[in-house]
């Protein structure tokens, strides 16, 4: 059956065709980005919800959808989306970075120039048929020094844009190296030293816990007489009321917003002042960049909903379409081994520390220990997936550690599971073979080779005459067909496991009845999801 996906926005029709020509059952109903009663009642009907900015995606809607597996913003930012409810929900959250990149980035230079020449205000005088030539002097961008805050993909692009207008750039941004810095041509500073040397202070950073009101009245305080600040990035990096204070005072000369804290906004403290520039959220308005995030959003949705490829997940590691292939077995391979410890294990989990080791090791480790948390959690919650398992194992206090290692045995590359308890460590190790179907081939220490089965029975004991016989004439008895029987022991006459891949769920009497014979230290029934 084909994934359904419902574009709850004005979305381009080449991005809806886009849907069409790959297989996907799309429904267009921009209308319900507005009536989110209506959306909460149809969501549950779709694997993947297309948005852009009108759409709120609330826990009380992700409450209906339960077979929504991703939700994509035809955008950057993606404060419309309860990406917490979506998170625990096992939803991907998508957005698009790269498609308004440099509309937004034209923007910010756009409206630096508007501010410094205060365009808006001598257009509107010259309407009015005033010439009011001498009131309106401007100050040039050559020469002067850029603060850019957030040299990231936006902020990057104006850095160039800002060079090639002889600007001085200076940036600051916890995340840029310093030879990133040299490969820009700018000069990489602290936030004190951009707020006391710059003539213009533009930002491009997301609004998060470190980033609201960067620009803090603190911090406004601290800027070079006559500045002037450029905002185009997100609406809460600047405190506005103290903004508007400094304005007045003629601290700082100018300011250009194309957000706000609150949005839409229909009132802001810096509205009317002299020498400020306002633009209603206008960054990625351009034909051209709603056509790339539209065509960017039906390309990810389609790759993920088709083919697993993840890209600009907020959730979850990205996984290109070459990795999924590359790394199908090995995904479901980590996904096993979790959820082997996990079913065998009654205790609180402490820790998860994983161990990949050759081939392994220079996969993907995000995306293949989000594998492996969600196989552990599934004894606790059989919804639970590579989403939201992280955050699970996180509110249950787990701590998840990660090793690599180069090729260290046999196998070309192997992963390595052992999970931490009050009561004991427990692990389990496994490889996947050049026919790409992932093999068990350690448990407890113990080197094994079990080919891995929707049914199976994993057994302990010691190593004494009798237990092959014991198993086998027990699963006959009870009508279990043996598919394959895997044994393996530390050292002669000492410990040793089996691992049965059977037909059919062992049934309760089976389990009884070996219990019985007194023969076993552990008997358990296993299941994986082998699909």
């Amino acid at each position: 059956m084909a994934p359904r996906v419902l574009v709850s926005d004005k979305l381009s029709e080449t991005a809806v065709q886009i849907f069409r020509d790959r297989g996907i059952d799309v429904d267009f109903r921009p209308e319900l980005g507005k009536d989110k009663d209506k959306l909460a009642e149809v969501i549950g009907d779709y694997d993947g919800l297309a948005i852009r900015s009108a759409t709120k995606v609330t826990e009380k809607i992700l409450a209906n959808a339960n077979n929504l597996k991703v939700i994509a913003r035809a955008g950057i930012g993606t404060d419309n989306i309860d990406k917490d409810a979506a998170s625990k929900k096992g939803v991907i959250v998508m957005n698009t970075p790269f498609g308004n990149m440099i509309t937004t980035a034209e923007h910010a230079i756009a409206m630096m120039f508007a501010v410094a020449r205060q365009i808006p205000e001598a257009s509107a005088s010259t309407h009015a048929g005033k010439w009011e030539k001498s009131r309106f002097m401007g100050v040039e961008l050559t020469a002067k020094t850029l603060g850019v805050i957030g040299a990231g993909n936006i902020g990057g692009i104006v850095c160039d844009r800002a060079r090639g207008l002889k600007m001085k750039v200076i940036a600051y941004d916890p995340f840029l190296s310093q030879e990133k810095a040299d490969q820009m041509h700018v000069e990489k500073v602290e936030l004190d030293d951009l707020l006391k040397r710059a003539d213009f202070i533009t930002l491009h950073v997301p609004l998060t816990d470190q980033t609201r009101n960067i620009l803090s009245r603190e911090n406004l305080e601290k800027t070079k007489k006559g500045v002037r600040i450029i905002n185009c990035a997100r609406g809460g990096l600047v405190d506005e009321e103290a903004l508007a204070d400094l304005l007045k005072s003629g601290h700082v000369a100018g300011a250009a917003f194309d957000v706000f804290a609150v949005e839409p906004a229909t009132e802001n403290p810096i509205f009317g002042l002299q020498n400020v520039v306002c633009t209603p959220h206008l960054g990625a308005a351009t034909t051209e960049a709603q056509e790339n995030v539209a065509l960017q959003v039906a390309e990810q949705m389609s790759d993920y909903l088709l083919t697993g490829a993840v890209s600009n997940a907020l959730n979850m590691p990205s996984v290109t379409a070459e990795e999924a292939k590359i790394m199908g077995p090995w995904i479901k391979l980590a996904g096993h081994l979790g959820n082997f410890v996990g079913q065998m294990t009654d205790e609180p989990i402490k820790a998860v520390n994983i161990l990949y080791d050759g081939v392994a090791s220079g996969m993907n480790l995000g995306a293949l220990t989000s594998a492996a948390m969600a196989g552990i959690m599934k004894s606790v919650n059989p919804e639970v997936n590579m989403v939201s398992a992280p955050i699970i194992a996180k509110e249950r206090g787990v701590k998840i550690s990660t090793t690599k290692q180069d090729k260290s045995g046999a196998f070309e590359g192997y992963i390595k599971i052992t999970v931490v308890t009050d009561l004991r460590e427990r692990s389990i190790g496994g490889t996947v073979f050049s026919d790409g179907k992932p093999r068990f081939i350690q448990i407890k220490g113990i080197n094994i080779d079990a080919e891995i089965g929707r049914h199976m029975l994993y057994t302990t004991n010691d190593d004494v005459p009798g237990i092959i016989g014991t198993l086998g004439q027990t699963m006959g008895e009870n009508g279990v067909n043996i598919a394959n029987f895997t044994l393996g022991r530390a050292e002669a006459r000492g410990e040793a496991i089996a691992l049965l891949y059977v037909d059919e769920p062992v049934p309760a009497p089976a389990l009884a009845a070996l219990e019985a014979t007194g023969k076993f230290q552990q008997i358990r029934r296993l299941q994986f999801d082998v699909d």
